[in-house]
């Protein structure tokens, strides 16, 4: 199924406000694309934001703004600021450098100098094979692609995330590197550095997922999601309520 086509069904099905993310990691061995660089240096997470609006850059070690990013796509070490938890500590994010060292040593990483850039823009009209696809919008949408996951071969879902570095790693780093969708709730920095709204989380997925995933979110569409979005149940609990004379 082509990227316009799955762009398509997710926005329709979902009712998606902006587009989905393709994301691509380019390899030291694979040639350069032919795609811009942002005119400033950029965090990761605001090559996101810029993609969601329609626009497809790249970013290398030299144009990314944020070092934990940095390190969690291959494209250059951890500082030892950030590694001795220094930094996070800092922000308020833990209550001790140790803590914050100990979230930092278990975050997953793409092995170091195996990555010299990485591209992302709107999945409709993305030029490359994309590795992971990212989804920013309410929790509704998300438990929507989450369920679709599973809804050929059932079992749960099991999330990673520190609730730190929410778009460079548990919506790409984790599912590139594993093959498994990842949620997350967001981070300090994304929610800081991007317009993400209170009410949005994330989920990545991996693009060879992705055709399946829009198959299953089609068939839960028919019954289940229209179902949910009627909130028939609700609306007769809510009678029984009123002729009880109970106000919500």
């Amino acid at each position: 199924m082509e990227n316009k086509i799955l762009n398509q069904k997710l926005q329709e099905v979902l009712g998606l406000e902006t587009s989905p993310i393709a994301v691509k990691i380019i390899k030291t061995e694979d040639p350069l694309p032919d795609i811009k660089l942002p005119t400033q240096n950029s965090r990761y997470c605001q090559l996101l934001m810029l993609a969601k609006k329609g626009q497809t850059l790249m970013l290398n070690a030299e144009k990314i703004a944020c070092p934990a990013a940095k390190a969690a796509l291959g494209l250059g070490p951890l500082v030892e600021k950030i590694s001795s938890g220094e930094m996070l500590c800092t922000l308020g994010l833990f209550t001790s450098k140790e803590a914050a060292a100990k979230t930092m040593k278990a975050i997953p990483r793409i092995k170091l100098g195996s990555v010299k850039a990485v591209v992302a823009g709107p999945l409709k009209d993305f030029p490359m094979e994309p590795d992971v696809v990212v989804v920013e919008s309410v929790p509704e949408h998300i438990m929507w692609l989450g369920l679709a996951a599973n809804f050929k071969e059932g079992g749960r879902l099991y999330f990673n995330s520190s609730i730190f570095q929410a778009e460079c790693v548990d919506v790409t780093t984790v599912p590139y590197l594993t093959g498994k969708v990842n949620m997350s709730p967001g981070c300090y920095g994304c929610r800081q550095a991007t317009d993400t709204p209170p009410e949005h989380m994330f989920i990545g997925i991996p693009a060879k997922l992705l055709p399946e995933i829009v198959e299953s979110l089609e068939a839960l569409s028919k019954k289940a999601m229209k179902a949910v979005r009627e909130k028939n149940v609700y609306a007769l609990y809510t009678k029984g309520l009123r002729d009880d004379k109970i106000t919500l």
